[in-house]
């Protein structure tokens, strides 16, 4: 909603009492959607002046568990939050995400207005629902379910009048709300692109949702114009193979003219002159194809249809063998589009001196990744030392990091030690978890970095180093320094660049992979998944990412007799098994995959209950055994 020029002081000011006297705006003096939003304030008790009712405001605690729930969010939203700082700062603005509620979660943005705003709580843990802070972009933005600039005096509250806010809702890939982005700043420092910033913003946020809710499956792209396709600007959405339309961007409802409300009720041959058929079968037939086609309500439209994580079932044609790698970074890549950005992104600084953090999951593949870079980079010839940050006692961590001279402490060696910095000298360090490291050890590495040389406990002599940083983490670097967990100035020392590799069950390329760790853990032997197997590892959530799926491979091809080549569920972990099979029995097939260790733990327990506790006949009737029940039970449970 762009601003009404022609809105004064005093025009607002006549409005307010309008709104008092009569309890309504007569229409055409401010803005519709303030007028609506300012009616909305009135009817809830709020006051033009003074405070303003008492609103929540989370706790640390309470605010880590909301951030917690919403981690897919937030996780999306904070790099784009970053960039847009980057683009406003030093304009004494504040970047701001808010769940659907209205609550913020996240706040980046010029340290001298982030005091004046907390004097109105703009602030983590707030909430800015128009039902305690009256009309306000975030507020608004949530009610009116479409983007909004509040300027000055347009706001409801008085106290806020110093403020100029726009603010634009972020959907989900269903149509559902997921949070609000907004802008804020002193009403002085506005800007009237901020808005289409903001949007943009979102637009991109909106993206990444959508690409993590559907990683697998079939995907439309859509745009008017053929060069679209495949740009930041196409419509994309996400189908079933009968057609209906399950989720879509924002940009694929507007060229298809359709709402939120038609998404999972819609077919698509309501609205392509096309049978889904025929254009299922081209794409399949041809994937990189985009076709012209007619809308039935006017207009054209140029598709492509894409199939992620699952083949196409193209015809057989002739075929060359695939090239080789060129080096450890393109091994990497076996068709998960998130991937290759990232892989592509880390090529582009292979000896640049840049720091890198990978962000990731636990077994997400943080350490192959960093030593692929190694082996990718100027520096291969040289030593790769990796340093778990998180496994070492507290105490350790300092002699193992800085290296110790001879005699230093008792039970030292006689010799003495480089430490790990100094073994890396030349070629590169991975510090893995480094967010676990001790406040007090990440003062001495800053040094080190600052410096490029290492003293070694017991010593008093500097030593010069030279080598290629790379830090890995499965904490948010950004949001510790917030809460003073770790160093803020170590942190923007290492962070040159952060990649942040998905996790297994964002990958669109799982039966590549799949496939590739099977002929790894037997080579030279054609192994293959029975299909109830297969499909239900499609499935699984995979908590524990590749190092988790690898250890399932590696037991299961362990127990395979000398001559078998399917693995089946006998030759599966105990607690895989159990995972997998009794989810498969106890929920419905479009149980999401989340949910299976909940689902296989809520079953063990209602059938031990049906049982009355006896464990014997509950592993009987559950088909597993009975060590394995106990070892899946965390407490005893009354015979």
């Amino acid at each position: 909603m762009a601003p009404n020029p022609k809105e004064t002081e005093a025009t607002l000011r006549d409005a307010r009492h309008l709104l008092l006297e009569k309890g309504k705006i007569p229409s055409g003096v401010i803005h519709d959607l303030l007028a609506r939003s300012w009616q909305r304030s009135l009817n809830a008790g709020i006051a033009f002046q003074g405070n303003p009712p008492e609103a929540p405001q989370l706790g640390s605690f309470e605010l880590s568990l909301s951030i917690e729930r919403r981690e897919e969010l937030v996780a999306y939203a904070r790099p784009v939050m970053e960039y847009l700082h980057c683009q406003t700062k030093d304009s004494g603005s504040l970047v701001i995400l808010s769940d659907d509620d209205g609550v913020l979660l996240h706040t980046v943005g010029d340290i001298g207005f982030r005091a004046r705003a907390e004097r109105v709580s703009l602030m983590r843990g707030a909430s800015w629902h128009e039902s305690y802070r009256g009309t306000n972009a975030i507020g608004t933005a949530i009610a009116e379910k479409a983007p909004v600039v509040v300027h000055k005096a347009e706001h409801y509250l008085e106290r806020n009048a110093f403020l100029t806010c726009s603010a634009a809702p972020i959907l989900a890939p269903d149509g559902a709300l997921s949070g609000v982005l907004d802008i804020s700043s002193a009403h002085r420092n506005r800007h009237p692109h901020t808005l289409s910033l903001v949007r943009t913003a979102t637009h991109m946020i909106e993206n990444r949702l959508f690409d993590a809710r559907f990683g697998t499956g079939i995907r439309l792209h859509v745009h008017p114009r053929l060069e679209g396709i495949g740009s930041v600007a196409e419509g994309v959405a996400a189908l079933s193979e009968d057609g209906w339309i399950l989720g879509a961007n924002r940009a694929a409802l507007a060229f298809l003219g359709i709402s939120t409300a038609n998404l999972g009720a819609m077919v698509l041959d309501r609205l392509l002159d096309l049978p889904i058929a025929r254009l299922m079968d081209h794409g399949r037939r041809d994937p990189h194809a985009t076709l012209p086609v007619n809308l039935r309500h006017g207009g054209q439209l140029f598709v492509r249809i894409e199939w992620i994580g699952r083949p196409a079932v193209v015809p057989a044609r002739p075929t060359t063998p695939a090239p080789q790698a060129a080096d450890a970074l393109a091994a990497l890549d076996t068709g998960d589009t998130r991937m290759r950005t990232t892989i592509e992104r880390a090529r582009k600084v292979l000896g640049k001196n840049i720091p890198l953090i990978l962000q990731g999951e636990s077994g997400v593949g943080k350490e192959w990744f960093a030593r692929a870079i190694h082996l990718s980079g100027p520096r291969c010839a040289k030593p790769f030392v990796a340093l778990n940050c998180a496994a070492l006692p507290e105490q350790l961590i300092e002699a193992e990091l800085f290296g110790y001279a001879p005699g230093a402490f008792t039970g030292a060696r006689r010799q003495g030690a480089l430490g790990r910095i100094r073994e890396a000298d030349g070629g590169t360090l991975l510090l893995d978890e480094i967010g676990d490291m001790p406040l007090t050890l990440q003062t001495r590495l800053l040094r080190v970095l600052e410096d490029r040389q290492v003293v070694p406990l017991g010593s008093s002599h500097a030593v010069a180093v030279d080598f290629a940083l790379i830090c890995s983490t499965h904490h948010h670097l950004k949001a510790e320094t917030e809460t003073g967990r770790f160093r803020a100035d170590l942190y923007y020392r290492l962070n040159g660049l952060t990649l942040t590799l998905p996790s297994l069950r964002e990958r669109s390329d799982f039966n590549t992979l799949l496939a590739a760790i099977m002929k790894t853990l037997a080579p030279g032997r054609e192994i293959h998944l029975d299909k109830a197997v297969a499909d239900a590892f499609g499935r699984y959530a995979w908590p524990g990412n590749l190092r988790q799926l690898t250890n399932t491979l590696k037991t299961a091809c362990a127990l395979l007799g000398e001559n078998e080549t399917l693995i089946s569920w006998s030759n599966l972990p105990d607690d895989i098994a159990v995972d997998l099979e009794l989810a498969q029995r106890h929920c419905p097939a479009q149980m999401p995959s989340d949910t299976l260790r909940s689902v296989s733990d809520a079953a063990i327990r209602q059938t031990l209950a049906s049982m009355r506790g006896n464990k014997s006949e509950a592993a009987r009737r559950l088909g597993i055994s009975r060590n394995t029940l106990y070892r899946r039970l965390k407490v005893p449970v009354p015979r």
